[in-house]
């Protein structure tokens, strides 16, 4: 630190010095000021102490950096003196301390003292993040329950989205399900069918329907259904004697027309052929109580049609729904005359007696082949409707059973 000298003494030696120092080296407070009146030195003195106060109250800074002000202050009064034209005379330089201005000095030294009270870089910033934490509480808690909120959003959409993954992966399982049940049903029931047609009889056709009562509700179904047919012939065999009249032993329906294919003996008629609702009596006579072969042949062309029974040919005609094709995907009922497709029986109309060897065929069969299914020499099944114990149903009390053998039906005539 400088050591200064009291204050008012003024010596040659102090004068001496002010002329003999070289530039840059350290000064006393009397060099440091020039103007050799008692006052002048007086002012400089004090502005040197003020200075060397203010060097105590900065720490942060260096001596050097203080003695640097004081040499350019003494610079600035030596190049006042010489009339210098750029020397600026702001009261808040260090010229206006070394000046010897009679303000006071606290005023002047007032920049010093502000810039070393400002706290160092490093100091300021960890004072701003300190008081920035001091209000963020609030703010924090109010980012926290917003991005919370966004969380509690987002998980509920991702509930949403497994919800509907799983009801989606349910409704998969579950059909996926329903249709191996389905597929298992069915071949127990295909089992179970070959299983009683095995025990029950000797072969799939070797079988009968026997309705015995004349009610609405006791009837047969085959499950297969009619293509589209031009020609189509018809042979069963049945034994009946209901009367008056057996009833009607087949009738096929379509929507839109409930006779496309009946065969019925109603009342005391004879029995009757209806395609498309058209008419023709066939000479037929089966109500003995025994079996009997029937065989019906028609074709579209010109309405042709034949009657066979026991391999005989009984009748024939024409103009029986000429041109009219048979129309496919109807219903075939065994035993019932049908008013709509599949229902609405007359037990008026219903036949009573059994049934057996029911085929269908799509084409008009030659006349020895009618005469050898009829006795017996060959088994031709229908290669439309074949009579298999699997393609028939019964509903209503009709029942299966064995059926005599051809060769039996044969005696019984």
């Amino acid at each position: 630190m400088l050591r200064l000298l009291p204050l008012g003494v003024a010596s040659p030696w102090a004068a001496g010095a002010r002329t003999a120092r070289a530039p840059g080296s350290r000064f006393d407070v009397h060099g440091a000021c020039p103007g050799g009146s008692a006052r002048g030195a007086t002012d400089c003195a004090t502005t040197a102490l003020a200075a060397e106060e203010t060097l105590r109250a900065t720490r942060g800074h260096s001596a050097e950096a203080h003695l640097a002000r004081l040499a350019r202050c003494e610079g600035w009064r030596a190049a006042k003196a010489a009339g210098h034209p750029g020397v600026s005379h702001s009261p808040r330089t260090l010229g206006a301390i070394c000046r010897g201005d009679p303000e006071p000095r606290v005023e002047q030294l007032q920049p010093l003292r502000c810039r070393r009270s400002r706290p160092p870089r490093g100091l300021e910033h960890q004072l701003r993040v300190n008081v920035s934490n001091a209000v963020l509480p609030s703010d924090f808690r109010e980012v926290l329950q917003r991005r919370l909120g966004e969380l509690e959003r987002q998980l509920l959409r991702k509930v949403a989205e497994l919800e509907d993954e799983k009801s989606l992966l349910h409704n998969e399982t579950s059909a996926h399900r329903q249709k191996t049940e389905n597929a298992l049903n069915a071949l127990l029931q295909r089992v179970t069918e070959l299983e009683r047609g095995n025990s029950a009889f000797k072969s799939p056709d070797a079988f009968k329907v026997s309705l015995p009562l004349r009610t609405n509700y006791l009837y047969g179904k085959i499950k297969k259904t009619l293509p589209e047919l031009y020609a189509f012939t018809i042979c069963l065999w049945l034994r009946s004697s209901a009367l008056p009249g057996i009833g009607t032993p087949f009738s096929y329906a379509v929507p839109g027309q409930a006779n496309e294919i009946v065969l019925i003996e109603w009342g005391n008629n004879p029995i009757e052929l209806l395609i498309n609702d058209k008419v023709a009596q066939l000479p037929l006579f089966v109500s003995d109580g025994k079996w009997h072969h029937i065989c019906i042949t028609w074709t579209t062309r010109d309405g042709m049609w034949e009657a066979f029974q026991d391999g005989e040919k009984l009748g024939t005609g024409e103009n029986l729904a000429p041109w009219h094709p048979i129309k496919p995907g109807g219903v075939l009922i065994l035993g019932q005359e049908q008013d709509t497709v599949g229902g609405r029986f007359d037990a008026t109309q219903a036949f009573v007696g059994e049934l057996s060897q029911f085929n269908i065929w799509d084409r008009v069969l030659r006349a020895q082949e009618i005469i050898n299914i009829a006795n017996c020499s060959t088994n031709m099944p229908g290669n439309i409707i074949p009579w298999v114990d699997n393609n028939v149903d019964v509903f209503g009390g009709a029942s299966k059973w064995p059926v005599e053998t051809c060769e039996e039906r044969l005696l019984d005539l």
